[in-house]
């Protein structure tokens, strides 16, 4: 339940994604009125994100704009028709590796787009806005787990620099226009609908199709996998939280994740580190195949590891993102053989 947002339009970007199908989803499922907006780009498969919006639309109180973010009069012609109370923002160009390769789509899409947002935000008076950050941010920091109060400013790619810039210009708006705004910081969502460019879903397909499996840095790799349906909780937890201004900020000793502003930034992750190696394994188990293993060294604009701290999280919806590793994998490979059956 939302409680004091019962009842609201809601608008989501990036409906036809990943997390913006499973949120827009939750969100109907309770009775609440989404405002899908998604320029269903080619990216990645194009039918899968179809038919995540052929299950959207199936929904009497959904309603789907087919635009990009970028396009400024789209934007502002959605926020004056359908008067959203809630802004989530999940629409971005994805990945670290691809941005080594169009770099000018994080630019169009995660600066440009988020912009646009944030204007209209202003225009409409948003109660909240809530948007996608990322664990990518953290960069170079080698000091774990990852805590909101880091400092995180030596990003590793080009997304991550665009990731920690909408924090940023999230800040300004808030310090500027009194619009609450609350930053996302994701960490390696996984499970059923997942992305197909994300390491897991690579693993899996290609060990379904005999083929062998790309292993970065050798295995040497920890990630904190979180399960999709914990990052929904917890943005539905967060929806009738909009932040207020921190009176205890000290502005002599600024704390990065709180401001005089009404502005917070949240870690949402599943709080512990999976070695990769264990992550295939399961993998192996579940999908009943062996992985032939192709060992290769790091990529750029990648991390070892990444963990998060997820105590603001915690302290403001007294909730903790708890799927295990196996459940969640368990659950991703029958989604994932029973949806490629079909197909």
């Amino acid at each position: 339940m939302l409680g004091a947002t019962e009842n609201q339009t809601i608008l989501v970007t990036g409906t036809a994604g990943f997390i913006g199908f499973h949120l827009a989803r939750r969100l109907l499922d309770d009775g609440h009125r989404v405002i899908g907006y998604d320029n269903v780009n080619d990216y990645y498969d194009q039918t899968l994100k179809e038919d995540r919006l052929k299950i959207l639309e199936r929904f009497p109180a959904y309603s789907m704009i087919r635009a990009d973010l970028a396009d400024r009069s789209t934007v502002e012609d959605a926020f004056s028709r359908f008067k959203p109370n809630i802004v989530v923002n999940l629409a971005a160009q994805a990945g670290v590796r691809h941005s080594l390769k169009a770099p000018h789509d994080y630019i169009d899409a995660n600066i440009v787009g988020f912009l646009n947002i944030l204007e209209c935000c202003r225009h409409q008076g948003v109660e909240h806005l809530l948007y996608a950050s990322s664990s990518s941010v953290y960069g170079g920091n080698e000091s774990t787990p990852f805590r909101v109060s880091d400092n995180v400013d030596h990003p590793k790619s080009l997304y991550a620099a665009s990731k920690k810039a909408n924090e940023l210009m999230a800040h300004s708006y808030s310090s500027l226009y009194g619009i609450p705004s609350s930053g996302l910081r994701f960490f390696t969502v996984y499970g059923p609908w997942g992305r197909p460019d994300m390491a897991m879903f690579l693993f899996l397909k290609a060990m379904k199709e005999g083929r062998p499996i790309d292993v970065f840095n050798y295995g040497n790799m920890k990630r904190d996998f979180t399960f999709v349906d914990d990052i929904v909780e917890s943005i539905v937890r967060l929806i009738p939280q909009p932040p207020v201004p921190d009176g205890d900020f000290d502005a002599k000793n600024p704390d990065p994740a709180t401001s005089w502003a009404p502005y917070r930034v949240y870690n949402i992750g599943n709080s512990r580190q999976e070695d990769l190696m264990r992550v295939i394994e399961l993998l192996e188990k579940h999908a009943s195949v062996v992985a032939e293993k192709n060992m290769l060294p790091m990529q750029p604009g990648d991390v070892a590891a990444t963990w998060a701290d997820t105590s603001a999280l915690e302290k403001v919806t007294g909730f903790t993102p708890n799927t295990s590793i196996e459940d969640g994998i368990e659950a991703f490979v029958r989604w994932y053989e029973d949806y490629y059956s079909e197909a």
